[in-house]
């Protein structure tokens, strides 16, 4: 179980450094996006994120953890990604569909991270972190449905969009 309680303590750092990293890049992702909704949804994301990163260093201090030490490498291409997607030359609603699809692999890899660590704490016995980090996987699950169903509105808009250039291109 020792071995186990190191590995944990491990993913909980990467975990919080891939919180951090979203801390930086979500407001990034709002300025980006010309939807309302999406922006308001990165806007609100960016402080639940904010919440989860608090979490996380309350778990590593249960624990008798450093919150340090670190760096998730995932996470830090994820972002990366995101990034050359707001440099595109993307317009309109064709640019805020693929914002979401970016947002949605880093929902994806968080979705992954915290059902392993949840796991873990479970085995572990460790009670009140199985509880804040099921709290976080099932916020982050209803952030991916919320862009899902943003996607739904979002992808419309831009295939019209996309027909409309097609045809003046080729006019």
């Amino acid at each position: 179980m020792e071995q186990l309680k190191e590995l944990y303590a491990d993913q909980l750092r990467d975990i919080l450094d891939a919180e951090n990293q979203l801390i930086k890049a979500l407001p990034k992702m709002a300025k980006g996006s010309r939807s309302e909704q999406l922006r308001s949804g990165f806007e609100d994301h960016l402080e639940q994120t904010k919440t989860h990163a608090e979490r996380i260093e309350q778990i590593l201090e249960a624990l008798g953890e450093a919150p340090k030490g670190k760096k998730c490498k995932g996470m830090r291409g994820i972002v990366a990604e995101g990034k050359e997607i707001l440099g595109e030359d993307y317009e309109g609603a064709l640019k805020d569909s693929a914002i979401i699809s970016a947002a949605q692999r880093v929902e994806h890899y968080e979705i992954a991270a915290y059902g392993c660590v949840r796991e873990y704490a479970q085995l572990l016995g460790e009670n009140e972190a199985v509880s804040l980090l099921g709290q976080t996987l099932e916020e982050e699950k209803e952030t991916d449905k919320k862009l899902t169903e943003l996607a739904q509105t979002i992808n419309l808009d831009a295939a019209g969009t996309g027909a409309a250039r097609s045809r003046s291109v080729g006019a």
